[in-house]
């Protein structure tokens, strides 16, 4: 039922940056946005997620598997379109699902890449 909620939630909030409404898919969310950018939701709760978009040739992806103790922001982190692994700069895990969704989206409308965001 989450993934019902957030559709709901970006359809409203995002309205004049998506190509369509969101799609249900059997596991996952797919949100196209206006510039290109396709996200893939997969938020099994607070603390677990993967958020992946593409953007042209280019793929990233935030998730919270819990893998890279190393990264200042573990559990979650971005996996870059060039291949690095790197704290992830906008969502927290055990905050509101729409939080996080809510921060990618908006960062990803106007830098798909996020290179404004100190990657």
């Amino acid at each position: 039922m989450l993934h019902n909620a957030l559709k709901e939630a970006i359809d409203v909030q995002f309205a004049q940056a998506i190509t369509e409404p969101a799609e249900l898919c059997q596991d996952a969310l797919l949100v196209r946005l206006d510039n290109g950018v396709v996200i893939e939701l997969r938020i099994a709760s607070a603390e677990e997620y993967a958020i992946a978009w593409r953007w042209g040739d280019t793929e990233l992806r935030i998730d919270t598997a819990p893998l890279h103790p190393q990264l200042s922001t573990y559990p979650n982190h971005l996996h870059t379109g060039e291949g690095q692994l790197l704290p992830d700069p906008l969502t927290h895990p055990g905050r509101d699902p729409w939080d996080n969704v809510n921060a990618v989206i908006t960062a990803l409308i106007g830098d798909p890449l996020l290179q404004s965001q100190g990657k």
